[in-house]
């Protein structure tokens, strides 16, 4: 009988139970223990596995349930490590500030009094060993009491736990920028940041009483203040080489989970689909991905519907013309040159690079190649991706599917006066066009086409032909389909509408911008000249 597959289970135990297909990562353990760094910090995208190896850290070290937890480890690499002997051996702390994610600061800090609560009364066992004093202390995060030593709670429980068993304590902080994120997202980041520095350094700097602390998230939070002084400390990002397959998968990896369940046939197209993250040397597959493949035997997006991605949609819609222009160069499937630093500010967020960066990081974009220092090529990993800027950038930044995809079909129909409508209609009930202003609005509607048909078309933008620069080609791949050159050109007024779509229809003949199309044994060409006013636009085309 062939094992399950245990898509959303994020628990290693139950993983383990339910008999459900493990990718081994316990050598990764033997690869903690032989490293003597205090405290380590991983950072990696959403869905690749944190909690999972978090948890199986839990039940490997923790000595609660020892011999028991023993058993989960049957037959994995660990087993017949020589640090196997290190199972069971500490108190241990797991926390996850997942669920922290709250509209304000209020609900935020109150859903961390109930985690904080859920944490010491899992460990209720040691209050026979905590004076009069500590558990007066205990009690008070035990029933949420406003006084209570919040910011100091994980290290007065690491102490707790280490008086208790004598043993040093391994603490486990999964997705602790999760809560700065949202945090930075609704506007009360000042609170969460001031809290969340004394709430982790005072459990992570200089704590004689920690084994090892290990840390999860999506960014390394610098320059605020909660890594500050902490010399023990060393991260291990998407941009170092050391630890690069713990989180993600690699080819060897996906190729025995695909011969285990009889789905040899179609590696090619998985690699396509769901390769491409490139982790310090390593190629990576994303693993929540290949699991949902698994399951469902489909290709499909899968990874990329499981977030809101509000945060770059925002920071897209603020963007400039120059950042369009390098979405064009990604949506063609070219590297851009940036600076990738391995640190991550949100003040960086408002500067120029600040959206790659975190595009980098949330696993939208891969580093292709490093060039010198923090100067990189990046570029779209896989196919996967390619389908959320297609949906979800004009779904949610240009416009609703149900208005760009008819408007889209009546142009490759050839029904242009279809398309002027349809793009009339947009410009009036989309908010997102309008608020674009200038030349970002051409090179808007311009990213839609070219994501929207790059599976039928050449798209390209701002290229040499003829005697001049077109704004706009799509040269089909399949030659019996027409060709079409749009030209753009903004209006003063609304009367001059008219005018100006016939010059742009103009400039593309005198310019000679379909130059060498028919020699590549395209029949039909659309010259198409539009012409925009604040929400008005006017067309005017001819077919030669």
């Amino acid at each position: 009988m062939k094992k399950g597959i245990g898509i959303g289970i994020e628990d290693f135990k139950q993983m383990i139970r339910e008999d459900c297909y493990y990718f081994d990562k316990t050598n990764y353990i033997e690869e903690l223990l032989k490293d003597r760094t205090m405290i380590r910090l991983f950072t990696r995208p959403r869905r690749f596995g944190k909690t999972l190896n978090m948890t199986t850290l839990k039940y490997f070290f923790d000595v609660r349930n020892a011999e028991e937890n023993r058993k989960l480890f049957k037959d994995l690499y660990i087993e017949k490590s020589e640090y196997f002997k290190e199972q069971g051996q500490y108190p241990t702390i797991f926390i996850t500030l997942k669920d922290t994610k709250k509209n304000n600061w209020e609900e935020c800090f109150s859903k961390i009094k109930i985690i904080l609560r859920d944490l010491y009364g899992e460990h209720n066992y040691i209050k026979d060993k905590l004076s009069i004093n500590e558990k007066e202390e205990y009690d008070k995060i035990l029933f949420k009491k406003d006084d209570a030593e919040y910011d100091n709670a994980l290290l007065n429980l690491t102490k707790y736990l280490y008086n208790y068993y004598q043993k040093k304590v391994v603490l486990l902080i999964d997705e602790y920028d999760s809560p700065l994120i949202t945090a930075n997202q609704f506007g009360y980041y000042k609170e969460a940041i001031n809290f969340f520095r004394d709430f982790l350094s005072s459990a992570l700097k200089t704590n004689s009483n920690l084994k090892m602390g290990v840390l999860t998230g999506i960014v390394q939070v610098a320059k605020e203040g909660i890594f500050s002084g902490l010399n023990n400390v060393k991260t291990y990002n998407i941009l170092g080489d050391k630890f690069e397959t713990f989180f993600g998968l690699s080819e060897e990896e996906v190729e025995n989970a695909l011969k285990y369940f009889g789905m040899t046939y179609e590696i090619e197209e998985v690699k396509k689909w769901y390769d491409g993250y490139k982790f310090g040397n390593a190629e990576v597959y994303n693993p929540w991905s290949i699991i949902n493949y698994l399951s469902d035997r489909g290709l499909q997006a899968y990874w990329v519907n499981t977030s809101d991605n509000a945060l770059i949609y925002d920071n897209l819609k603020n963007s400039t013309v120059d950042v369009f222009k390098d979405l064009e160069a990604l949506f063609e499937g070219k590297a851009i040159k940036k600076e990738i630093s391995p640190f991550f500010t949100f003040e960086e967020l408002s500067k120029f690079d600040g959206i790659w960066q975190l595009m980098v990081y949330n696993g939208y974009l891969k580093i292709n190649e490093k060039l010198s220092n923090d100067e990189y090529m990046i570029k779209i990993p896989n196919y996967e991706i390619q389908t959320f800027f297609k949906k979800g950038f004009i779904d949610k930044f240009l416009v609703s599917g149900n208005y760009f995809n008819p408007m889209m079909d009546a142009l490759l129909d050839g029904d242009i006066e279809e398309f002027e409508r349809r793009l009339q209609n947009i410009f009036l009930v989309n908010t997102s066009f309008y608020d674009l202003k200038g030349e970002k609005v051409y090179h808007s509607l311009f990213l839609g086409m070219l994501i929207w048909l790059r599976d039928k078309y050449e798209v390209k933008s701002n290229g040499e032909r003829g005697h001049g620069r077109y704004d706009a080609m799509l040269i089909p791949l399949d030659k019996i389909k027409p060709a079409y050159i749009f030209e753009f050109k903004v209006s003063k007024t609304i009367k001059g509408l008219t005018a100006k779509a016939e010059e742009a229809l103009e400039q593309i003949i005198s310019k000679k911008y379909d130059i060498g199309l028919k020699e590549l044994g395209i029949s039909k060409i659309y010259r198409i000249g539009i012409a925009f006013k604040g929400k008005n636009v006017k067309v005017k085309y001819e077919i030669v």
